[in-house]
């Protein structure tokens, strides 16, 4: 068995940065079609989840803007129905975005290994 011997008396004293949680971080940007205005966020991770999310947001027609751990979309533009195969593979969890986007529209289109999937 390991043994940690601590031995105190010195006062510990700093700041952090703690990033934000990809969680909750993902659900917001998809939740983000839905108001057809600007939406500001802070404190986003800069993780390669946010990064795909972010493309398939452009696609669908938003304007994002990202600087560092901060970001901001646009959606007021925003057109297609449909998230493409190669983004929608590159990331388990862009199915969020297909209930933001058929709630909006009505319809959405989306891949899932290997079959198309259409629902009104």
């Amino acid at each position: 068995m390991k043994n940690y011997i601590v031995t105190g008396g010195k006062k510990l004293s700093g700041e952090i940065s703690i990033s934000g949680s990809k969680n909750a971080s993902l659900p917001i940007l998809a939740a983000s079609i839905l108001n057809g205005k600007t939406t500001k966020l802070y404190n986003v991770p800069n993780i390669s989840d946010v990064k795909t999310t972010i493309e398939i947001l452009k696609y669908l027609g938003c304007k994002v803007k990202a600087d560092k751990d901060k970001i901001k979309i646009d959606s007021k533009n925003i057109k297609e129905k449909q998230i493409p195969d190669n983004l929608m593979r590159k990331l388990r969890s862009s199915v969020i975005l297909a209930g933001s986007i058929l709630s909006k529209f009505g319809e959405v289109r989306f891949s899932y290994p290997g079959r198309m999937w259409y629902w009104e």
